[in-house]
């Protein structure tokens, strides 16, 4: 359901997040990582995102679920985009780099 970030278009709405929340030194603060590593969405948000993947795999998204499936899409990326910076950040923290 993600897509790398090789696939992304330099302006999409993941690809410009991304560089507003890249820090500016290259390092985000441990303690911050370790809140971006907390985050994940809720289980009103996983139900809904398994109803609409079912949807999909049917055939049977109206527009406004596919809306919200790209929304979903889009959020997630974006969630394991500042995940994977956040591991990496606490990586070199952890390794004195």
């Amino acid at each position: 359901m993600f897509m790398s970030t090789t696939e992304l278009s330099d302006n999409s709405t993941v690809s410009i997040l991304a560089r507003i929340l890249e820090p500016e030194e290259g390092r985000l603060p441990p303690e911050a990582a370790r809140y971006v590593l907390s985050l994940k969405f809720t289980e009103r948000d996983r139900q809904r995102m398994a109803l609409l993947a079912q949807k999909a795999r049917q055939g049977t998204l109206t527009a406004v679920e596919q809306s919200d499936l790209e929304n979903y899409c889009n959020v997630g990326d974006l969630l394991a985009l500042i995940q994977s910076k956040a591991r990496q950040a606490l990586n070199m923290t952890e390794h004195g780099r």
